[in-house]
């Protein structure tokens, strides 16, 4: 056997190339993949990263529930609406930034 003739094998199990755009993957709903956060950042920057993160989630509940102003969004509706997603109770700090996030125009 030449040298050209075992260079020259047909690839094994590989699929055809194929000449038509690859699909773009369906928008699932539910949230995006988590990436690791940036590394050296002073602890604050992540407190507040996490925070603003929690608000939204809040926040977006909210939307969904029917609660579409600031004014609807008590501490206490919150609270307990954090306590039905099974997260941690927020803050006070937290509930300003969801009501902020309410209140905010387009």
């Amino acid at each position: 056997m030449s040298v050209a003739a075992l260079t020259q094998q047909a690839p094994k199990n590989r699929a055809p190339k194929s000449t038509t755009r690859p699909s773009r993957r369906s928008r699932r709903s539910g949230p995006p993949a988590v990436r690791p956060l940036p590394a050296g950042l002073p602890r604050a920057w992540y407190i507040e990263h996490n925070r603003r993160l929690k608000a939204m989630r809040l926040a977006v509940v909210l939307l969904d529930s029917g609660v579409y102003g600031p004014q609807q969004a008590t501490n206490r509706r919150i609270r307990s609406l954090a306590v039905r997603l099974d997260i941690h109770r927020p803050s006070a700090a937290t509930c300003r930034m969801v009501r902020s996030f309410l209140h905010q125009d387009h």
